[in-house]
Order: C-alpha cells, then structure tokens, then sequence
C-alpha cells in the first residue's frame, strides 16, 4: 500500500515539527512525513510536487514579533505563491495547526469563502482573557463539514496552548456564508456539549469558532493541538481515567492520510 507523501513545514520558530510528523508516521495512520526547512522550499520549489500534504505546525514563526503567522505567510506569499497555488489547483491537503492556522488565514487561503484570492478574510487576534492560555477544551465538529480531515468525528478533546486565538471573520458576509457552507469546522463547546464561554473557549472566538476550512474542504485549519494528544499518556488524567490507548488526536491525521491515499496517491 502506498504511502501518501507529507511536507511538514520546519524553520524560523516552528517548533511543533517532530510531533506532527509523528502523528503522520504512526502506522495506524500509514503517512510518510519528510521535515522540510522553509529556506530548501524557497530555494527549491519543485520539490512541493511530490507531496500529497502540506503541514504547517504550531510554534512561534519569527517569534510572532508582529503579530502571529504573518511574517511566515508574508514570507510563502511573495517567494512561493506559485508553487503554492499549483498545490492547491491539484486538489492536495493543507492542514494548518494553531501558529500554522495563523498563517493560513493571513494568507487568505482560509476561509477563502469566495475561492482562494490571496486576500484576506478574517483574522486571529489576541485572546479575550490577554494572556497564553494554555489547557484542554472540548470540540463539537459540524456534521455539515466538507473537510475530509473531520469526516466520522462529532467531537474531540485537545490541548490548547496559545496568545492569538480568536477567530474574527472581516465582516458579517464572511461570517454568514461560512455559517452555511459548513466552513465552521469545529466549535469550542462545554464538557456537556452547550455553546461555550470562558474557560471553554479559552480566546473568545466569534460563533465560538476552534477549526475552518476553505469551501471544498482540502485546506483545514485549527487552533488545538491534534498532534498533542495521539497517546493515552498525554491525556491530563491519564493515571485516574481508563482510556484508549489511541488518543482523539490521532483520527485528523488517519482522515488526511486516508483521503490521499484514496484521491491523490
């Protein structure tokens, strides 16, 4: 069986590449994840052709020393739109995970309501409570969802850990057309399901808003953490709760993978 061949994006303060290619690598996943600095990409652009998946982790991209995700994306927007809009002209994956998120909507490849313009459409800004929150919030997905990372899941539980993360569409119009296509991925919810308020949604994201992704599903963003949470052990309670020993992160990853193995490969 092929394995679907992923990117993970490394360099410049990303500091969750060892991690998310794990998750990739599991064998119950089947991903073959290759750790490429941002400086190769740039230099060499063609090697983007051979993946399936572009992954851009979480961490800190430039120290986030002017706001968070956007020198990175100002960055693969002037020395890589080509490369970038072929990947994405081909039907591949992206997935973006917290400051990899922040790139992806500074992009203005999510949520791309009206198609991929480069233009950007929301923001994510600096959480309501003013400091990192860093804890584990609960996620109810959208059924509706077109994402094939998020098909077969109805919630999940993952780590969050970040100082800019809440989600704020430009305007109404953005907000209202994501509302009805389904691009609201995940929601930040209570343990009981209801919508969420501080803690449980630690940033104070509009419509409670934890994951999107672009009208045809293939670019997926989130602020928690999936890669943090692919074994029991990383549970917070792990030594009082019976678990199973697959943590919830895992499904995203089995869910890409399982989608370019079956469209791409």
């Amino acid at each position: 069986m092929k394995r679907p061949q992923v990117l993970v994006l490394t360099g410049y303060g990303i500091n969750c590449e060892y991690e998310t290619a794990h998750a990739f690598n599991l064998p119950s996943v089947g991903g073959e994840a290759t750790r490429v600095h941002v400086g190769d990409l740039i230099a060499q652009p063609h090697q983007l052709e051979r993946f399936h998946i572009l992954a851009i982790p979480g961490g800190f991209a430039f120290g986030d020393d002017i706001a968070a995700g956007i020198v990175l994306a100002t960055k693969l927007r002037y020395r890589l739109e080509r490369p970038l809009s072929k990947f994405l002209s081909d039907g591949k994956l992206v997935l973006g995970i917290c400051n990899g998120f922040q790139v992806l909507v500074r992009l203005g490849i999510l949520p791309a309501v009206t198609g991929i313009q480069w233009q950007q459409e929301a923001t994510l800004t600096a959480n309501d409570s003013g400091k990192f929150e860093d804890r584990w919030v609960h996620l109810r997905i959208d059924p509706h969802c077109p994402a094939p990372v998020v098909q077969g899941i109805e919630q999940l539980y993952l780590p969050v850990r970040h100082g800019e993360g809440k989600f704020v569409p430009r305007d109404a119009a953005v907000l209202h057309t994501m509302q009805a296509h389904g691009q609201i991925a995940a929601r930040y919810c209570s343990p009981d399901g209801t919508p969420a308020a501080y803690p449980w949604n630690p940033n104070g994201s509009v419509d409670d808003i934890a994951a999107v992704c672009d009208p045809g599903g293939r670019v997926f963003g989130l602020m928690p953490h999936p890669e943090a949470y692919v074994h029991y052990t990383q549970h917070p309670r792990w030594t009082r709760e019976s678990l199973p020993e697959e943590g919830m992160g895992v499904q995203i990853f089995r869910n890409a993978v399982a989608y370019a193995r079956a469209h791409l490969v």
